[in-house]
C-alpha cells in the first residue's frame, strides 16, 4: 500500500510516498515560506512527477505535533479535507517519533529536541534496540537545563538532533561534556518519509482512527489559551 506522508510541524515542509518496498518519492523544502503557500503545490508536484494518481494512494500520515501551532493546524486541516473528500484513512504521527528515526541504528540515548521557544524544547528520550525505536520517557516541553539534570545521572552518551540543536548546543555540551553527541546537521530536520513509514506501520498494525480524531498535539497551551485562562480562569477548549 502507498502512504502519503505530510510534515508541517516545523519550518520545514515535507511530503513523501512510501510503500512496503521503501521510499518512492520525497519533496522537502526549508525555504522560509509558509506552509499554506507550499504544501498543496508540493503534494501536486510529487504526484505528477511520480505519475501516481490519488487512487494509487491508500492513506495519509501527518505529523500532529509537538511543533509550530500554525504549521500543525495547516497540515492536519489539509489532510483531513483530502481524506474526507477522497474517502481515505489517516494516521497521526508524533513529530518527535518521526524525527528520532533519523538516528535508527545509533547506540546510546537518542534525544530529539525541537525549539519550543520561551527557552524550552519539545523532547523525549529513545533507544534503538532489537531493530526498533523505543521511547523511554514522556513527551515534554521543558528547559534544556532541566533536561540536562535528568540526563546526567544516566551516565551514557546522548545523541541530540533537531532544530533545537543550533540554539542549545553550547548549553548541552557544557552540561554533558564529552557525553554530548550530535547528529550530522542534515539529520536535524524531520523527514516526511519517516512520517509516511510510521503511518504505514500503523496501518499494518490495524490502527484506523477516524479522520476527525486526528488533532494537534501541542504539549502546552497556545498564547491564545494562556490569555483566555488569565481573563476567565480556565483554559479554553
Amino acid at each position: 500500500m502507498k502512504i502519503l506522508g505530510i510534515d508541517t510541524a516545523t519550518k520545514v515542509a515535507g511530503v513523501a510516498i512510501v510503500d512496503e518496498t521503501g521510499l518512492l518519492a520525497e519533496s522537502f523544502l526549508n525555504t522560509g515560506k509558509t506552509h499554506s503557500q507550499r504544501l498543496l503545490p508540493l503534494m501536486d508536484s510529487l504526484l505528477k512527477h511520480t505519475d501516481f494518481a490519488w487512487d494509487d494512494i491508500f492513506g495519509f500520515a501527518v505529523t500532529v505535533g509537538p511543533g509550530s501551532f500554525t504549521g500543525l493546524r495547516i497540515g492536519i486541516a489539509t489532510v483531513q479535507g483530502l481524506a474526507q473528500a477522497l474517502g481515505k484513512p489517516v494516521q497521526g504521527i508524533v513529530s518527535l517519533d518521526a524525527l528520532v528515526e533519523n538516528l535508527a541504528g545509533v547506540p546510546g540515548i537518542l534525544c530529539p529536541i525541537l525549539d519550543a521557544r520561551k527557552n524550552e524544547v519539545y523532547t523525549a528520550w529513545y533507544r534503538y534496540e532489537a531493530n526498533e525505536m523505543k521511547r523511554l520517557s514522556p513527551y515534554r516541553a521543558l528547559a534544556p537545563e532541566k533536561l540536562l539534570q535528568e540526563l546526567l545521572p544516566l551516565e551514557e552518551k546522548v545523541t541530540f538532533l533537531g532544530d533545537g540543536v543550533p540554539t542549545y548546543r553550547e548549553v548541552l555540551v557544557n552540561g554533558l561534556q564529552e557525553r554530548a553527541q550530535f547528529a550530522p546537521s542534515t539529520q536535524n530536520l524531520l523527514k516526511a518519509a519517516e512520517v509516511a513509514r510510521l503511518g504505514l506501520k500503523k496501518f499494518h498494525q490495524g490502527q484506523s482512527p477516524h479522520v476527525l480524531e486526528i488533532k494537534p498535539f501541542y504539549l502546552r497551551p497556545s498564547e491564545a489559551e494562556v490569555k483566555w485562562a488569565k481573563m476567565y480562569g480556565e483554559v479554553c477548549s
